[in-house]
């Protein structure tokens, strides 16, 4: 049976920079995970160490962790499908990010398509694909895993024919995938109670061999809400069986699965919060929901 890969978003610090990205992820029992180059709300970038990234790969080869498993998450102040503010920046911040994401060794890299704020949906899909066939021009290696919206605004990717017609522009079709996120989908109009009609509707428009990952989110909104709200597993509106069946999809099988969920704020101190990670990986391993989450979460923080 193939082992179910796992893992979820965790940090990368300036000191210890992807070594420490794959110690906190191995603190979780994950198998995978994701993580920023820098903050995803500016443009502080460290340099990157070889020296740290030849340490990490060690320790990932030591914990069986496939590098290819692996996702990087670009910044969300990239936005590709408006051409009139910050349009030049958006396209050479994306190139220096796939710099850093060959640098380090990576290969997927998910970003948001981008919000068109006003000037309409094709132009902005006009737009985004412009901006992906000039970013993918100098890499050979990177893939550009684009991700399913909520439909929050003008963001464009909400539905898988938006995506498909990004995908058909871009002139170098084996650097760009998909990433489909639950709490997305959810909020966009998709109802993940049916999730084999959902997969069949992206199979005709874009291929399943199209998808590279899966962020795994409850959502704190009924489906169609389009207001992107993640919730913690189980605790939302989609349901822990629902997700289940989503996470364990044979269709799916061999993707990585990234949670994205909500830290959980300390009942006692409103200004702490712990990352619930370890135990709702615990939970989807065992296949069965953590009525305490919460409580267990706050009390293992505490006590350590």
């Amino acid at each position: 049976m193939e082992e179910l890969i796992i893992g979820s978003h965790v940090g990368y610090k300036k000191d210890t920079g992807l070594v420490g990205s794959v110690k906190e992820a191995l603190g979780y029992g994950a198998n995978t995970f994701m993580f920023y180059t820098g903050a995803p709300q500016n443009t502080n970038r460290s340099p990157i160490d070889k020296k740290q990234v030849e340490e990490a790969f060690s320790l990932m080869q030591e914990n069986n962790i496939n590098p290819n498993n692996v996702i990087v998450h670009a910044p969300y102040i990239i936005n590709l499908a408006n051409d009139i503010k910050n349009y030049d920046f958006a396209i050479n911040f994306l190139k220096e990010e796939i710099k850093r994401v060959d640098t380090l060794g990576m290969k997927y890299l998910v970003l948001h398509p981008g919000s068109h704020v006003g000037i309409g949906i094709e132009k902005g899909i006009s737009n985004i694909i412009f901006a992906l066939n000039l970013a993918l021009k100098e890499s050979e290696n990177v893939v550009i895993c684009l991700e399913t919206m909520a439909g929050k605004g003008s963001e464009i990717g909400s539905n898988f024919k938006e995506l498909k017609q990004i995908i058909d522009g871009v002139e170098k079709k084996n650097q760009v995938m998909v990433c489909l996120d639950t709490c997305h989908i959810n909020d966009a109009g998709y109802n993940e109670k049916d999730f084999d009609k959902i997969l069949d509707e992206f199979d005709e428009l874009i291929g399943l061999n199209k998808l590279a990952c899966i962020h795994v989110n409850d959502s704190k909104n009924e489906v169609g809400a389009h207001k992107d709200r993640h919730a913690n597993i189980g605790l939302g509106e989609i349901g822990f069986n629902t997700l289940l069946s989503v996470i364990y999809h044979p269709k799916l099988k061999g993707l990585p699965k990234i949670l994205e969920t909500p830290y959980i704020s300390d009942l006692t101190d409103e200004n702490k919060s712990y990352p619930p990670y370890k135990f709702e990986i615990e939970m989807i391993r065992n296949k069965e929901i953590n009525k305490c989450l919460v409580n267990d979460v706050i009390n293992y923080y505490k006590n350590l």
